[in-house]
């Protein structure tokens, strides 16, 4: 056998090890665990509240949103600080990439604020 056929040998039999070990596991969980169906257990369940009877209602959809814009710009803080330390290296090239990146997400963001999504009240 060649070293090149043993090299993808070792990796499946290590692979193949390493899938039966978490079927192992899991098959010894379903064994033990204990089974008890209760009712209760099949409800849906949100932030804790009930979501059955009074005091119960749906997070509004503007939270969502905004929580998706602040990862949008929690990203770009995460592309822009790499490229202020690589600017002299990258030249007007990735000056100018960089502008368009950060105009595309102006755009997102006077898009966002023109829906009334920054707003709170």
């Amino acid at each position: 056998m060649s070293e090149l056929l043993r090299s993808y040998l070792t990796v499946a039999i290590f692979g193949g090890a390493g899938v039966g070990m978490v079927a192992l596991m899991l098959g010894a969980g379903r064994l033990i665990r204990p089974v008890r169906p209760q009712p209760a257990k099949y409800v849906n369940y949100e932030c804790g509240v009930d979501p059955v009877g009074t005091g119960w209602s749906q997070s509004h959809i503007r939270y969502y949103i905004f929580a998706l814009l602040f990862v949008m710009f929690d990203v770009e803080a995460v592309f822009v600080f790499p490229w202020a330390v690589r600017l002299e290296a990258l030249g007007v090239f990735g000056l100018v990439e960089m502008v368009v990146f950060i105009a595309v997400l102006a755009l997102g963001l006077v898009y966002a604020w023109r829906k009334g999504v920054l707003k709170w009240a």
